[in-house]
């Protein structure tokens, strides 16, 4: 692998990641170039480097030219997948109930591997509220309040204060590559 796929690596990591890296939110979705990059290498890389700090990487689909990573704080995504609203939503599209998050990201992977259309139950992996979540759904992604990070169907306030401080987090994380281009030192895993 090139310094320069590395460095571009982890400057997409850090612009799509970049609030689960911090810690705000459970999981953040990444969508690459399957001929940029060697995902499989970086996942398992990024597994083993981030994993002293709760932080994994699972690809969930290779489509077409690109490869689907999703990045995720074990424990944060662990207490979304309990709550009660989301193990609702997933009963729905066939998730088992009360499972481990592995069996919860393998059901999420088939489902994107076998729908017709993208499994949009994704949002509650994503930490998008609820009722956005299934707003989405209910109307096809239509009639909804405001678009940002995703669709809004339910607070407009809290989703602006989200987006801001998602936003936030890429300029610091950004910010942060080009004092020094290597994302594992900037977030001081060892």
């Amino acid at each position: 692998m090139s310094k320069t796929e590395y460095f571009n690596f982890c400057q997409k990591l850090a612009f799509h990641a970049a609030p689960t890296l911090l810690g705000i939110k459970c999981a953040s979705l990444v969508s690459l170039s399957a001929s940029e990059f060697d995902l499989d290498f970086h996942s398992t890389y990024f597994n083993r480097r981030a994993s002293s700090k709760g932080l994994k990487s699972k690809i969930l689909c290779c489509c077409g030219n690109r490869k689907l990573m999703l990045v995720y704080s074990e424990e944060k995504l662990a207490k979304r997948l309990s709550e009660d609203g989301v193990q609702k939503v997933l009963q729905k599209y066939g998730y088992p109930k009360n499972s481990y998050i592995s069996e919860n990201l393998d059901r999420l992977t088939e489902r994107i591997k076998k729908c017709g259309d993208f499994p949009h139950e994704i949002g509650v992996f994503l930490d998008y509220p609820i009722e956005d979540v299934e707003g989405f759904i209910k109307n096809k992604g239509e009639n909804f309040k405001m678009c940002g990070c995703w669709k809004v169907y339910g607070s407009e306030e809290k989703a602006k204060r989200t987006f801001e401080n998602y936003s936030k987090c890429r300029k610091f994380l950004c910010s942060k590559l080009i004092e020094n281009p290597d994302i594992y030192r900037v977030l001081k895993i060892s």
